[in-house]
């Protein structure tokens, strides 16, 4: 059993622990081209979660990992066969019911750690926080932490490289072949506001994507993912080590 994991924690082990902080992994269910499967999103959350909180328990720090939420913001991608959408209200209510059992516990600070570009918890977080002083809360998502370029030579948004790599590092038995992969091709917004980012709209999944990818996953390997995946993870885990000591009121300075 990994004490840093509550799913595999037993009630006389977790009564017996003082968690500072738990983390929330959340993912999404959807395609991820013809190579990964509908849960990448999940299982990266989860791996990358588990080992950060692995190596900040290691230097000190008590964290815990929740279970993963596997549904996440599919809204443009409804017409996608079996992609699960679960609507921003919804998760403002699922993430509410988990806070509060998490301040009930007694643990002061709540990590969710995002693993979808649909899911923005920014928000929830601001309505959340206003109404709750006894627990601080913030969001990671972890696909943004590092430059990415650094690791790989195109990441890709959505199955592309960095996404490949990743899934070749840590559940190869799920990535198929890259001959079976599509290009990841995707076209762009005709409108030149939105293609410079100053104007936001949703993505129509099925009029940008021709395999639901958007990158070109042709020169992953699992080498790249290794890399990234301790690289990234060292960097949670560094956040985690000091979030876990920063006494709520001592946020600011």
């Amino acid at each position: 059993m990994r004490p840093f994991i509550l799913a595999e924690s037993n009630w006389a082990d977790v009564r017996a622990t003082a968690y500072d902080t738990a983390i929330l992994p959340w993912g999404a269910t959807e395609a991820h081209n013809y190579h990964l499967p509908y849960g990448t999103d999940v299982y990266q959350a989860e791996h990358i979660a588990a080992e950060a909180a692995s190596i900040a328990w290691g230097r000190g720090a008590k964290a815990v990992v929740l279970p993963a939420v596997p549904f996440g913001v599919n809204t443009g991608q409804m017409d996608i066969k079996l992609d699960l959408n679960m609507n921003p209200s919804t998760q403002y209510l699922v993430l509410q019911d988990l806070v509060d059992s998490v301040a009930r516990a007694g643990v002061k600070k709540f990590v969710v750690l995002n693993g979808h570009g649909g899911n923005d918890f920014r928000q929830m977080i601001r309505e959340l926080q206003a109404c709750n002083d006894a627990i601080f809360i913030c969001v990671a998502n972890w696909y943004q932490i590092l430059d990415n370029a650094a690791f790989f030579e195109t990441p890709g948004d959505h199955a592309g490289e960095m996404e490949t790599s990743l899934m070749m590092h840590l559940r190869p038995d799920l990535v198929g072949p890259l001959s079976a992969a599509g290009s990841g091709a995707a076209r762009e917004f005709a409108i030149e506001a939105i293609r410079e980012g100053w104007v936001w709209a949703q993505r129509e999944w099925s009029k940008i994507t021709e395999d639901t990818g958007v990158g070109d996953p042709s020169a992953s390997t699992p080498e790249k993912g290794t890399r990234f995946f301790a690289a990234v993870t060292e960097k949670i885990a560094d956040f985690l080590v000091e979030l876990s000591a920063c006494p709520l009121d001592k946020l600011y300075r």
